[in-house]
C-alpha cells in the first residue's frame, strides 16, 4: 500500500482550480489517478506478545556514528520503480539537488532512530534506504511504498519539489517503522495514529538535524513545499491543526484539533489525515510541556509504545493514549512529570476524560 504525504481532499481542490492553476491543477488530477488505485488496505504484521516486544532502551544512548546504506535511484520522469542508480552511500553529491537532499535526508532519519532509539534502519536490522527521485511527470506527492520513499518534482505552481523538506522525508521513512513494529492498519483511528506516529517522527528528525528544542521547533510538517503562489505554511501543523494554510482557491486546513470536531468520512482511508491533527496537538502539547529536546522525553515514550508488543494493529486513539501514558509512567516513574505532560496532552485534545484540572475543550 502506497502512504502519501499530500492527502487526497487536497489535491483534489488543487484539480478544480483550473482558472487559477492549471499545470498543477492537471498535475493534481494525475496524481489523484495514480494514486487512486494504492489506498486499499495491505496485511498489517502480527501482534508481538509482550515476551517478544523489542528490548527497552536505556535512558541515553552514545552518540556514535551512523551507518546507513542509501541507495538513491532517478525515475528520469517515468513512473516506473526503482529507476535509474545514481548514487549509492559514500559516494559524493550528485549536483542533482533532488538526489542530495534525498540522500541527506534519509541520513538524518537513520541518525535520529539509530542515536536516539538504538534502531539500526526501519526494520531494526539494517535494512537498505531505498528512494527514487523524479519520479511522473509534475508528480505532485510523495510516498513510501513499503520498499523504498518515492518523490515527485511538484508542479511549479502550488508545490515545490518534495525532497525539499526533510520533514517530509522522516515522514515517510517512520511509515516503514510503524510497518515493521505495530503495523497500524491504514483505516480510521488507527490509519489516523499510522500518520500522527509519521508526522511525530517527522518532526522529530528535522529538530534532530537542527538542534532545535521543543519551544524553538515549528512543528510544521511540510515546512517550504508550497511555492510562493500559496497562501500556507506548511502541509500541516501539529501545534495548531487547522492553521497550516488558508488560500482563496485551495481552502482552510481541514485537521480538527480535539475529539469533539473528529470528521467521519469514508474519504481517505476513513480521515486519516484529517484526524491524525488530535493526537498530533496531544504530542506537541506534551513536548512543549516538558521543554527540552523532544526526542528524549516525548519521543522515547512514542518509540517505546510502538515497540511495545502492546498495540493492537487496530488501535483507538483512547488505546494508544493509554500505552503512551503507561510506557511514561514505565520509563520515567508514575508521578513524573514526562507522565503528567503525555496525560495532559490527551486530556487536553479530549481522547483522554479531563482530570485535575487539565484544559477542558481547548
Amino acid at each position: 500500500m502506497q502512504q502519501t504525504i499530500v492527502p487526497p481532499y487536497l489535491l483534489d481542490r488543487i484539480a478544480d482550480a483550473t482558472h487559477r492553476f492549471p499545470l498543477a491543477a492537471e498535475a493534481a488530477r494525475r496524481s489523484l489517478l495514480h494514486d487512486a488505485p494504492r489506498r486499499e488496505l495491505r496485511g498489517t504484521p502480527p501482534l508481538l506478545p509482550p515476551d517478544r516486544a523489542e528490548p527497552r532502551l536505556p535512558a541515553a544512548l552514545p552518540d556514535a556514528p551512523s551507518q546507513p546504506d542509501r541507495r538513491i535511484s532517478d525515475a528520469e520522469h517515468a513512473e516506473r520503480l526503482p529507476g535509474r542508480l545514481v548514487r549509492r552511500e559514500g559516494e559524493r553529491a550528485t549536483g542533482d539537488e533532488s538526489v542530495d537532499d534525498a540522500y541527506n535526508g534519509l541520513g538524518d532519519t537513520h541518525r535520529l532512530f539509530d542515536r536516539v532509539f538504538g534502531r539500526d534502519s526501519i526494520d531494526g536490522a539494517g535494512m537498505p534506504l531505498e528512494a527514487t527521485v523524479h519520479f511522473g511527470e509534475r508528480y505532485d506527492n510523495a510516498f513510501w511504498d513499503g520498499e523504498r520513499m518515492v518523490f515527485g518534482d511538484g508542479d511549479g505552481e502550488v508545490f515545490r519539489g518534495f525532497t525539499d523538506s526533510l520533514s517530509v522525508i522522516g515522514h515517510e521513512l517512520a511509515h516503514g517503522v510503524t510497518e515493521h513494529t505495530a503495523g497500524l492498519r491504514y483505516q480510521g483511528q488507527p490509519g489516523a495514529l499510522n500518520e500522527h506516529t509519521s508526522d511525530a517522527f517527522g518532526a522529530l528528525v528535522e529538530q534532530y538535524a537542527l538542534g532545535q528544542d521543543a519551544e524553538a521547533a515549528t512543528w510544521l510538517i511540510g515546512e517550504g513545499i508550497f511555492t510562493d503562489e500559496v497562501q500556507g505554511r506548511a502541509l500541516r501543523s501539529m501545534l495548531e491543526p487547522g492553521t497550516a494554510y488558508d488560500d482563496d482557491v485551495l481552502g482552510r486546513d481541514p485537521q480538527p484539533a480535539h475529539m469533539r470536531d473528529y470528521v467521519e468520512t469514508t474519504d481517505d482511508n476513513g480521515g486519516v489525515h484529517l484526524n491524525s491533527g488530535i493526537p498530533n496537538r496531544a504530542f506537541a502539547l506534551a513536548a512543549r510541556e516538558l521543554g527540552g529536546f523532544a526526542w528524549e522525553h516525548v519521543g522515547r515514550i512514542w518509540y517505546d509504545t510502538l515497540t511495545s508488543g502492546r498495540l493492537s494493529p487496530t488501535a483507538t486513539f483512547a488505546e494508544f493514549a493509554a500505552e503512551t501514558v503507561r510506557q511514561a509512567e514505565r520509563r520515567f516513574g508514575a508521578d513524573s512529570r514526562e507522565a503528567r505532560a503525555v496525560r495532559t496532552g490527551w486530556q487536553t485534545v479530549g481522547v483522554l476524560p479531563a482530570t485535575d484540572g487539565a484544559e477542558r475543550g481547548a
